[in-house]
């Protein structure tokens, strides 16, 4: 789609997505390195957001609230809320505090109730950790878990043969839906003269590393 190629230009010219070498969480040598931190401003994080609603809508997905887990999702499912409206999409939107609060409303939700479908928002899936954090506490609430948002998904293999991304679909039979994939890392690659040079590498560690589609 158009606006993962757009994504894409804004987060190399941002820092967010770098190529050369870098060591994974997991011990491998990645020709990419992408950290949505990096999104670290005003104008590039409304960017970010307008990018999860453009997907959002993209994808056609049901929802009735937006969940962003704690810390990163925070911010990400406020400024997608608001992206959203400003489409004439106006949904509830909250996010849980890590401690529970025992004075004043109480509880670990802030914001809206979690009722109903609720989206997650969050950055990337890499142990799948948040997102089963996020459906306890969904399914605790009575609502229903009804798919979850990502900035990017690497297309590789956790510690089996399926990808973080993959084992979510199948765990809680929900979408994941990317804002990019590493497919549409490659056009970029691609159609970017300056970066061809680093192609070889990714689709090495694409063969290397990568899965299919699920």
């Amino acid at each position: 789609m158009s606006f993962s190629q757009d994504f894409l230009a804004l987060a190399q010219q941002k820092g967010v997505l770098r190529f050369g070498e870098f060591k994974t969480k997991a011990g491998r040598l990645s020709p990419y390195f992408f950290n949505t931190a990096l999104f670290d401003d005003g104008l590039s994080f409304g960017e970010l957001c307008g990018y999860y609603a453009q997907a959002i809508l993209a994808s056609g997905i049901k929802f009735d609230t937006l969940f962003g887990p704690a810390y990163k999702g925070i911010p990400l499912a406020a400024g997608t809320a608001m992206h959203l409206a400003a489409q004439g999409h106006n949904k509830p939107f909250c996010f849980n505090r890590k401690e529970a609060k025992d004075h004043g409303e109480g509880g670990t939700i802030v914001g809206a109730p979690l009722r109903g479908r609720v989206l997650v928002l969050d950055d990337v899936i890499s142990a799948g950790t948040s997102v089963r954090e996020s459906a306890d506490m969904i399914k605790a609430a009575g609502a229903e878990l009804a798919g979850v948002v990502i900035a990017l998904d690497r297309m590789e293999r956790g510690t089996g043969e399926k990808s973080a991304v993959q084992e979510v679909r199948d765990t809680f039979g929900v979408p994941v839906i990317p804002v990019a994939t590493l497919e549409d890392l490659m056009q970029f690659i691609v159609g970017t003269p300056a970066l061809t040079t680093y192609l070889p590498a990714v689709k090495q560690y694409r063969a290397t590393y990568g899965v299919g589609h699920s």
